[in-house]
This record gives structure tokens, C-alpha cells and sequence, in this order.
């Protein structure tokens, strides 16, 4: 029973594709036209026509020869021969040693990248990332003192200039008053 559902099920469905393809299109006989009978006929005609010609015979025969033939990896096969890829191999022989040594090295290494050390970097990485914005913090702190430092030694400058300023005239009214009364300055 399941299966005749199946089927029923299946044929709807071919037809329905038919229509699609075909639309309301009928063969010469007034039918619908079926997909899979015209692929048929359209399959054994080309099967007749391939076997009839001995040509096409041996494509078929040599079909795996062609598709090896299309790769492009089958051209630089036949272009470059065996001598040729040796050079190229020889040309690079320092630099190919030279990756072996640092692949050797890097294997030697591999015991240091699985220390706890390495394991525990997640860990020292916050505890960095809070040090760094600690450090930032006091860079901030540090130049906000450095400015009032700076502000503050200008003032101080600024004081001793007019102090020294006021005490060049304390001196020099002081000198004129001695000189006027006639007393002799103390070197």
C-alpha cells in the first residue's frame, strides 16, 4: 500500500514537472509529454550513433586519458622534467636548510612553549592589564605634579627676580642717601 503511495506520489510529482517543462504543449498525439520517455529515446539514440562510429569508440575508451590530459598539473609534468625540478631543488638548497635548522630549533623549543609558564600567561595578562592602568594612572598623576612643579618654580623665579629687583633699588636709594650725607660706603 505504502508503496503504491509512493509511486502515485512520484508519478504526480514527474508529471507536474512535465507541465513545467512541456506547459500545455501536447505531442503530435493529443498526450501530455513525458519527460523521461523523450530523455530515453534522446539516451538510445546517442548510444546508437556513439556505437555505430568507431571514433567515438575510442573517445569513450579514452575518456580517462583526456581528463588527465585537461589537467593543468599535467602540463608542468610534461614541461618540466625531472633534471629541472632537481636544480630547482638544489637552487633552494641553502634556504631549505636553513627552514629545516629553524624547524629543528622550533621542535627543540616546543618543551619551553608547554612550561607553566607559557600556560600561566592568561593569568599574568590580567594582572599586567591592571599594573598597565595603575601605571597610567600615576603617568597621569605624575604630569599633573610636574606642572604645578613647573608652576611653581616660575612663581619662585618670578619672586627672586623682583626681590633681587626691589633690593637693586633698596641699594641704590641707600648708596644716594650716603652720598648725600657724605658717608663713605663699606665695600
Amino acid at each position: 500500500m505504502d508503496k503504491t503511495t509512493e509511486m502515485d506520489n512520484l508519478e504526480m510529482r514527474l508529471r507536474a514537472l512535465e507541465s513545467r517543462i512541456y506547459g500545455e504543449r501536447k505531442i503530435k498525439s493529443g498526450k501530455p509529454a513525458k519527460c523521461a520517455e523523450s530523455l530515453a529515446r534522446i539516451q538510445a539514440g546517442l548510444t546508437n550513433t556513439a556505437n555505430k562510429r568507431e571514433r567515438v569508440k575510442i573517445l569513450h575508451k579514452k575518456i580517462e586519458d583526456l581528463l588527465k590530459y585537461l589537467d593543468p598539473e599535467f602540463t608542468d609534468h610534461i614541461t618540466v622534467p625531472d633534471a629541472m625540478k632537481l636544480e630547482f631543488i638544489l637552487a633552494e638548497e641553502d634556504f631549505l636548510l636553513s627552514q629545516a635548522a629553524l624547524l629543528e630549533q622550533v621542535s627543540n623549543l616546543q618543551p619551553l612553549l608547554d612550561s607553566t609558564y607559557i600556560r600561566d600567561v592568561p593569568e599574568h595578562a590580567t594582572k599586567l592589564q591592571r599594573l598597565s592602568q595603575i601605571h597610567i594612572k600615576q603617568q597621569d598623576q605624575s604630569e599633573v605634579q610636574s606642572q604645578e612643579v613647573k608652576k611653581l618654580f616660575e612663581e619662585y623665579n618670578k619672586m627672586m627676580f623682583l626681590l633681587s629687583k626691589q633690593f637693586t633699588q633698596w641699594d641704590e636709594t641707600l648708596r644716594k642717601m650716603e652720598e648725600a650725607k657724605g658717608i663713605r660706603p663699606v665695600e
